[in-house]
C-alpha cells in the first residue's frame, strides 16, 4: 500500500544519504532507549506495571546487553558510518526532532504526567510494527547493511501488551483518560511535523539537518 508519510518514502524512493540523515535524528531518541517509558513503572500497578515491565524487559535485550535496542541501533549506525556517541547530532537535529524526544522526556520526569507517558508508550508502540517493516525494506534497497536491516526487523512484529498497560492504567485511575489522549495526540503531531519538515527538505534536494553530515 501507497503511502506519504516518511517511513513511506524512505521505502519508495529514499537514497543512501537520507536514511543516514534519518538515522543521525532518531540516534537521539533509540540510543538512550526507552529509559523515560522505564521511569514510569513505580508510578504503575497491577496490570499496568505488569505489561510496561513486560515491553521495557524486551527493550534492554531480555538480559542480554548485546541485543538491548540501543546497542542493536549503535549497530546500525555504524552499517551507515555514523558516530555512535549518544549526542554526537544534537546541533544537527531540527527543532521538531528536539521537541519529539524532549517530549518523552518531560513525560517521564513527572509523576503528574504517568498517564501522558502512557498515552507516548502506546502512540509509539502502535505504530512501530508498519513503520520498521517499511525501514527493513528501505534499508535492504539500499545496501544499508546486516545490522541497518536487523535493527529494523527486530520490530516487525507488533503486540499488544500496550494495551495491558493502558487499560490497567484507566482501571485504576479512569480520570487520567484525558492524559492519555493528550500524550497519544501530542507524540503523532510532534511526529508529523519531524516528517513534514525532512520530507520538504529532501524533495528539495537540500539535508534536512541543520548541519549536514
Amino acid at each position: 500500500m501507497n503511502g506519504t508519510g516518511l517511513t513511506h518514502y524512505l521505502r519508495d524512493e529514499g537514497e543512501l544519504w537520507q536514511l543516514r540523515e534519518y538515522a543521525a535524528q532518531r540516534s537521539l531518541y533509540h540510543l538512550k532507549e526507552a529509559d523515560p517509558h522505564l521511569w514510569v513503572v513505580p508510578r504503575l500497578r497491577g496490570r499496568a506495571m505488569a505489561g510496561m515491565v513486560a515491553v521495557e524487559f524486551d527493550e534492554y535485550g531480555g538480559g542480554d546487553a548485546h541485543r538491548m535496542h540501543s546497542r542493536l541501533f549503535a549497530d546500525l549506525m555504524t552499517d551507515l558510518g555514523l558516530d555512535t556517541t549518544y549526542g554526537r547530532y544534537v546541533d544537527a537535529a531540527t527543532a521538531e526532532t528536539l521537541a519529539s524526544v524532549n517530549l518523552m522526556s518531560m513525560f517521564g520526569l513527572h509523576r503528574a504526567l504517568r498517564g501522558a507517558l502512557v498515552g507516548h508508550f502506546a502512540a509509539v508502540e502502535v505504530t512501530s510494527s508498519p513503520a520498521s517493516r517499511r525501514l527493513a525494506q528501505a534499508m535492504r534497497r539500499a545496501n544499508a547493511g546486516d545490522a541497518a536491516v536487523h535493527f529494523y526487523a527486530e520490530h516487525v512484529e507488533a503486540d499488544a501488551v500496550h494495551e495491558q498497560v493502558v487499560g490497567g492504567l484507566l482501571a485504576d485511575e479512569p480520570a487520567l483518560e484525558a492524559d492519555i489522549a493528550f500524550g497519544v495526540a501530542a507524540t503523532d503531531l510532534l511526529d508529523a511535523l519531524v516528517g513534514e519538515r525532512t520530507l520538504a527538505a529532501w524533495r528539495d534536494g537540500r539535508s534536512s539537518l541543520r548541519t549536514p553530515l
